[in-house]
């Protein structure tokens, strides 16, 4: 009795298709379909994740940006390129400052050949000085009466002071050609009045009072001053007015 029972449950499962699905038979596929959800066999499912559309496109951006970086970082042409752009601004940088460099040497040695050319004489200059001062001695060794008033006594002695003048005016003349000029402090100015005391220019040897004249007046000339292209070679020795 008991395998009768067991027989009607096997002939009543296969008459509702709860049987083996296999690829050949599409009518058992069908059958199981048809079934209770029940009774119908167990599927394995794939297993699989799930993630967002934003974060795809995230990973995905961030995976070309890395493919990127990683590609410009391992080529070596591109390295090569930038070696290149950073030497050329070095290059230029250097070849800037070499021009203004040079400019600048140029400017500084025309400035000192100018300097050469205008005071080559100078030390010849300051060794004749003397000789123009002696000049000045002789001259004023003569008694002025006997230049001003001629005798036949004394006219190989006004020959000898205008033979001494002539040549002081020529040599001075030379020198002048050359940049050398002499100054007398104690002639008057172009206003007329008395010169006033230069440190620049002037050496006080003394000072004193004198009437007419103001404090700081160029009263006297000791020994006249020389210049040279503009550059006092010599400061003249005065003597200054201090009426206090």
């Amino acid at each position: 009795m008991f395998q009768r029972v067991i027989l009607r449950q096997v002939k009543a499962a296969r008459s509702l298709g709860f049987v083996h699905p296999t690829p050949s038979s599409p009518l058992s596929l069908r059958r199981i379909s048809q079934l209770p959800q029940t009774f119908r066999p167990l599927t394995r499912q794939p297993n699989s994740r799930s993630y967002s559309t934003e974060k795809q496109a995230e990973q995905q951006e961030n995976g070309n940006k890395e493919a990127e970086s990683k590609e410009t970082a391992e080529d070596p042409v591109q390295k090569e390129l930038e070696d290149k752009k950073k030497e050329i601004v070095d290059l230029k940088d250097k070849y800037m400052r070499s021009v203004a460099d040079f400019l600048n040497l140029q400017e500084r040695t025309k400035r000192d050949m100018e300097n050469a050319r205008n005071f080559a004489i100078q030390k010849f200059s300051v060794d004749l000085l003397e000789s123009i001062d002696n000049f000045d001695r002789a001259l004023l060794a003569v008694p002025e009466e006997k230049i001003t008033s001629p005798s036949p006594e004394n006219k190989d002695l006004n020959d000898l002071v205008s033979g001494l003048k002539m040549t002081q005016n020529i040599l001075m003349n030379t020198l002048k050609k050359h940049g050398l000029e002499r100054f007398d402090p104690s002639e008057p100015a172009e206003d007329g009045k008395a010169q006033k005391f230069d440190p620049n220019r002037h050496e006080a040897t003394f000072m004193a009072k004198a009437e007419g004249k103001e404090n700081g007046d160029v009263m006297y000339t000791q020994s006249k001053g020389f210049m040279l292209n503009g550059r006092v070679l010599r400061a003249a020795k005065v003597g200054v007015v201090k009426n206090d």
